[in-house]
């Protein structure tokens, strides 16, 4: 049941009658009344003068009559500068309630046939993950989560870096300084351990840099000379070349990095459907740019060297394939978007998560293959984001001042259990079950705090804010779902009987009732809209707005001491069909929601 469109169609009944006029339902504009207006839904008449003939206040009360009189979901109206307010009857709010908790997942849409491929994460086998990739991951898996709530089938993959000169880096500071090290004997984990040794090899960089600096030579010479840098360049040749050596060093350190990337993300909260490596797809756009060239997409240089000219589209000469045959990101890309689209040729869209420095390297990615003629390069999609800034400043991963991932997922699950032992809210707990609210507290504070923010905004990560159980965050909405689910555990302990439909002639909803019906009707628009905008910062929010509302409903009106046993069943059943929709909502951001605190 769909208020809005039943009003719509009455809209476009009245504007036929009153002033012979014809407008499709779908494209009247119907809002929510503001706060400081009595009504639900406005409409706005200043676009209809000319063929009502008369002023706003007056077009808006023809327009209120008719509905008052033909629409049956209307009970009122009242008219502010053009602006007409209307208020839905009473009935209508109970039957769409009704048809709510008849349904067995309201606002996910059934299958639509459709398919959807979103990348996420995608690092480089180096280094641990970081705050960064946090942002990264949360937003991906949650727009894969919110796609799927829409009916999509949707495939969540990542790409590897799992070669290239930083890859040797660490290779090569390992086989130098690391004495044979392994996780087992460190006790370090295998992503850590590979971090370690790239950190150390910028440290030993600057050393050599700075003794060649002192002989007499420039900083630029120093740079290309120093030994351990021609060392990492040599070992990325033998790799190329296959060398045996090499090559299983290679698969030992990538291996002890894979061993610690499971470990986070199982940490994390998030999965894949297919892992791309890049040492596999690195060369898969080498044939394409043959093509390109004869389709004089791309064009070729004396040097050898590959080129695309995109100045008619406002950008400038993009380099594809090096003088000496080498791919370069763009090829790589090239190549593995087409086998993507091969290996899942019914897809609709592919959507990179991928920070917006690279904002430039996907438009013209996306240019490119259309210009080779891809039809689906047209559901490309970018979801850029900003960087994750902390109170202490911006992060460097060579020079091990990055935030790591685990490290701050282990402290948000520490502040959880300090804050939460300090506010009192485990009386009762077993340890096993504290330890996993501690975590659900710490874990759901993190990734709502970093998906409450438009993707596209830079943002200040502050964990101390985020962990607050008032205001916007995780742990305000998961204690409001706890506080829900007491309540139906009382009312089954008291035999309550809310699981029935309700009599919609013995109840008379009060206001904030309604504003809940209203809210919780609202959700599967609001699944759709995230999905248009890539957006879970608009679940979030909706999140919060109606754990906002619930929670003045609590504060305005009595459950258990209401004398009316209508009443009660009905507001117990209104309180379970919130916490279903909070505990959905925050599922598509990957956070879950506690049962008791």
């Amino acid at each position: 049941m769909n208020i809005a469109l039943k009003i719509q169609k009455s809209i476009s009944q009245a504007l036929n009658q009153l002033f012979n006029h014809e407008v499709e339902s779908e494209k009247l504009g119907l809002q929510p009344t503001r706060k400081e207006f009595e009504g639900t839904y406005t409409f706005v008449t200043f676009p209809y003068l000319k063929i009502s003939k008369s002023n706003p206040e007056e077009t808006g009360k023809m327009i209120g009559n008719f509905l008052t009189e033909h629409c049956e979901e209307v009970a009122a109206y009242n008219v502010v500068k053009g602006f007409l307010n209307l208020s839905v009857t009473d009935q209508t709010w109970l039957n769409l309630f009704n048809d709510i908790t008849g349904e067995k997942n309201h606002g996910f849409a059934p299958s639509n046939g459709k398919s959807v491929m979103v990348e996420y994460s995608s690092p480089n086998t180096n280094k641990p993950l970081h705050l960064g990739h946090l942002r990264n991951n949360f937003l991906g898996y949650s727009v894969a989560k919110i796609y799927e709530a829409n009916g999509y089938e949707v495939t969540k993959v990542q790409i590897i870096n799992d070669r290239g000169i930083h890859i040797c880096k660490s290779m090569v500071a390992w086989q130098k300084f690391g004495n044979g090290e392994t996780p087992e004997s460190s006790g370090l984990k295998g992503d850590k351990l590979a971090g370690k040794y790239y950190v150390k090899f910028d440290q030993e960089y600057k050393k050599e840099i700075a003794g060649l600096v002192e002989s007499g030579l420039t900083k630029e010479e120093a740079e290309k000379q120093a030994p351990i840098m021609l060392e990492a360049q040599d070992m990325l040749r033998k790799w190329e070349a296959h060398d045996t050596e090499v090559y299983d060093l290679w698969k030992t350190m990538n291996g002890w990095v894979y061993d610690g990337f499971e470990l986070t993300y199982k940490q994390m909260g998030v999965t894949f459907d297919k892992l791309y490596y890049e040492s596999q797809t690195y060369l898969l756009g080498k044939e394409i740019v043959k093509t390109g060239l004869e389709k004089g997409v791309f064009y070729q240089k004396e040097d050898g060297s590959v080129w695309i000219d995109l100045t008619s589209e406002g950008l400038d000469h993009k380099l594809i394939l090096r003088s000496d045959g080498t791919a370069v990101y763009m090829t790589q890309d090239i190549g593995t978007a087409i086998e993507r689209f091969k290996e899942f040729p019914n897809q609709e869209k592919l959507i990179y998560t991928v920070g917006n420095e690279q904002d430039y390297h996907f438009k013209v990615l996306f240019l490119i293959l259309e210009k080779l003629g891809y039809d689906w390069a047209k559901g490309c999609y970018h979801l850029s984001y900003g960087m994750v800034d902390l109170p202490s400043g911006k992060m460097k991963s060579r020079e091990g001042t990055v935030v790591d991932a685990d490290d701050l997922m282990d402290e948000m699950i520490q502040t959880a259990e300090d804050h939460t032992k300090e506010l009192g809210k485990i009386d009762g707990f077993s340890e096993s079950e504290a330890k996993e609210l501690y975590a659900t507290l710490g874990l759901g504070a993190l990734k709502y705090f970093l998906l409450k923010v438009d993707p596209k905004k830079r943002m200040l990560f502050d964990p101390q804010e985020s962990i607050e159980f008032q205001g916007n965050t995780g742990p305000f909405i998961q204690y409001t779902h706890a506080r829900i689910s007491a309540i139906i555990r009382r009312a089954e302990d008291l035999k309550i009987d809310f699981k029935k439909s309700i009599d919609t002639k013995k109840i008379v909803p009060e206001k904030v009732e309604k504003d809940l019906i209203y809210l919780i009707s609202d959700f599967p628009e609001k699944i759709k809209t995230a999905a248009i905008e890539y957006s879970p910062s608009l679940i979030a929010q909706y999140c919060f707005d109606l754990a906002k509302e619930y929670n003045r409903f609590y504060a305005e009106l009595s459950i258990f001491n209401e004398s009316d046993s209508d009443r009660v069943c009905f507001r117990v059943k209104l309180s379970e069909q919130v916490a279903k929709t909070i505990k959905a909502g925050m599922g598509l951001l990957g956070v879950g929601v506690p049962e008791k605190m």
